[in-house]
């Protein structure tokens, strides 16, 4: 490499975009880049500390004696201090030593914020690094505008890589990054989803926290294996056609002495109010989103997980809680904006801002929100005055249609409104449809135990959730284990139970959502237009008594159809008559109670001839079996 000077790694224009807001590849100027200078190995710093009086670079190579290795300020107003040290490179330890102009006698051990690379939590240092890494997903990246498009079929398979699978003969441990390169396509082949995504990977002090307390924005967890090892599973899983989705966490940060919070002895990165910026569920700090240096951080890093590692979409955590200034917050303990409103005005700038360089860079990739509010058009394009997102999680659907799923099924013909609800809405956001990790922690018990009744009924509602997920519009999203029945909540501390999917009952569960992922890619009924009102028709919503919903999905041409129809209680229905959109032969390509899915086996034998039987106001209709705990997907092949 060639020698680097003061000027090279940093100019006036970089300076410029940075306190603007704007720049989006601020790791490359920031952090430590191991180089030469006059023919000297050493690695060039550059950190952010604006109220510092002085600022060091202590490490494994200077027995982390503070003043020994001290970086100079710059003669420019950005708060940046610099240089060239001498003889860490590769793989060396370092903090820097912070001492405060802000705070008298304020001196604190600082880890990086821009560092690639980790030490293992609870050790607390950042590591030199540059990224070698030789990708070999060419064709995916070539391809991939058709594999993430709103048009697409996304299943995505929810994960988190710690407590996926262990290795109980070594100390019980967790996977490595390569080995799960190894295990996890051909899991997602056997199993068909589509997607993956990862609970946040990005580096945190907190195990306990999954992830969603970021503090190494620029660094996977070195809990599994160094950044080109989870580099080499993202190129895995592309050569053999998956995409990958991360779990980002821009909303807030852990207060962990040696991260962001109180950086240079002031509120550098958060919000000095803590009305503003002290989180107090999660107690954390909250970005000021009104400073640009703070939005070129985040920015840069949400384009350095797409650039660098080859993401394929990121799902921003907490979006609800970034645009709220009163979020979880009782009267007087917020401070209204300057037009005496609730809305953080500079975050939503932000995540403006943000959507647009995203898609500007990358128009093959999503940006998907978890917000958990009706906000209006959050995956709306700003340009028409939404927030800019593709996606959003559908949370409402999620919310009413578990609840409705746990009442004992006499009741819910009481409650066909929670069920049905979900389509009022459902075209006004680009929505995708979760059984995410937060429904199965905390005393809220697995998928499959949610389900009233003895365990063959608690098996036939989970496919009959599954199915109904599946015909509904949205992209669909299920959290690991919830594929072949988990009976025991989630643990982070340990593995799936593996050993269920052996079980008669569990593999056929997995059967079953192996099924449906395949006709769910198969079909362009299914997924066309997921977010568009023409994919999308109600055969009959008011069949409350019986709590029976049937509906048809079309995509884009109207040829071959699809018709849905589930029962939601443990009654058969012998003879039931649905309408149609159009006459001729139709096949029964999916019937949750097989035997092969662990049901009763009752079903069509194969399929229905419509019949001139005016019905449901079509001019078609077709006379059914309609098994118990159901779900019946008929294609049209007139």
């Amino acid at each position: 490499m060639d020698p680097v000077t003061e000027h090279e790694l940093l100019t006036p224009y970089d300076i410029y975009l940075f306190k603007e807001g704007k720049h989006l590849k601020l790791h490359e100027k920031l952090g430590s880049h191991p180089t030469q200078l006059d023919g000297i190995e050493g690695t060039h710093f550059a950190v952010w500390a604006p109220s510092a009086k002085l600022v060091s670079v202590i490490g494994d190579f200077n027995e982390w004696r503070p003043g020994q290795h001290p970086l100079s300020r710059r003669k420019d107003d950005s708060g940046i201090w610099e240089g060239f040290v001498p003889g860490p490179t590769r793989g060396s330890l370092y903090k820097y030593h912070v001492e405060s102009k802000a705070h008298l006698g304020y001196s604190m051990e600082k880890g990086d914020p821009f560092a690639l690379h980790w030490e293992i939590p609870s050790r607390t240092a950042s590591i030199v690094w540059d990224l070698k890494h030789s990708w070999n997903d060419a064709e995916w990246m070539r391809t991939r505008r058709d594999k993430n498009s709103l048009s697409s079929p996304l299943a995505i398979y929810e994960m988190h890589l710690g407590s996926w699978k262990r290795v109980p003969e070594d100390n019980n441990r967790s996977l490595t990054y390569r080995e799960t390169a190894h295990d996890l396509p051909s899991y997602l082949e056997e199993t068909r989803f589509t997607h993956v995504e990862f609970l946040p990977i990005m580096e945190h002090p907190y195990t306990r926290s999954w992830g969603y307390q970021t503090l190494g924005y620029f660094a996977p967890t070195s809990r599994f294996g160094i950044p080109e090892d989870f580099m080499h599973l993202v190129d895995e899983l592309h050569k053999k056609g998956f995409g990958v989705i991360l779990d980002w966490v821009p909303s807030h940060f852990p207060s962990d002495a040696y991260g962001l919070a109180y950086y240079d002895g002031s509120h550098l990165f958060e919000y000095a109010d803590p009305k503003k910026g002290y989180h107090p569920d999660w107690k954390s700090y909250i970005f000021d989103f009104g400073k640009g240096e703070v939005r070129s951080f985040l920015a840069s890093s949400a384009l350095f997980w797409l650039d660098i590692y080859h993401a394929d979409a990121l799902r921003v955590d907490a979006v609800a809680s970034m645009i709220y200034l009163d979020y979880s917050r009782k009267k007087g303990e917020w401070t209204p904006n300057q037009y005496g409103g609730r809305e953080n005005l500079e975050a939503l700038s932000f995540i403006r801002d943000l959507n647009q360089a995203v898609y500007r860079a990358h128009p093959d990739v999503q940006m998907i929100a978890e917000e958990s509010t009706a906000w209006p058009m959050v995956s709306r394009p700003v340009y028409l005055g939404g927030l800019g997102f593709g996606m959003k999680w559908n949370m409402g659907w999620m919310h009413d249609t578990l609840e409705y799923m746990t009442k004992d099924p006499v009741y819910r013909k009481h409650h066909h409104n929670q069920l049905t609800f979900s389509l009022w809405y459902a075209f006004a956001e680009n929505f995708v449809l979760p059984l995410s990790h937060d429904e199965v922690v905390y005393g809220k018990r697995s998928l499959l135990e949610k389900m009233p009744g003895e365990t063959w009924q608690k098996f036939a509602q989970l496919r009959l959730l599954y199915g109904y997920m599946y015909g509904h519009p949205g992209k669909k999203l299920l959290f690991m284990g919830g594929e072949f029945g988990q009976w025991d909540e989630w643990d982070f501390e340990k593995s799936l139970d593996w050993h269920l999917t052996d079980q008669q009952s569990h593999k056929q569960l997995q059967l079953w959502v192996k099924d449906l992922n395949r006709v769910y890619a198969k079909d362009l009924a299914l997924h066309q237009l997921d977010f568009e009102r023409l994919g999308f028709e109600w055969l009959d919503i008011q069949d409350w008594e019986k709590s029976i919903i049937s509906f048809s999905r079309r995509g884009r041409s109207p040829d071959h159809p699809i018709v849905v129809v589930c029962n939601f209680t443990p009654v058969s229905r012998q003879t039931y008559r649905v309408g149609v959109p159009k006459g001729g032969y139709w096949r029964e390509i999916l019937n949750s109670d097989a035997s092969e899915y662990g049901g009763s086996g009752q079903g069509n034998l194969g399929g229905v001839t419509a019949e001139t039987h005016r019905y449901h106001g079509r001019d078609h209709s077709v006379s059914i079996i309609l098994p118990p705990f159901g779900a019946l997907f008929f294609r049209s092949e007139a």
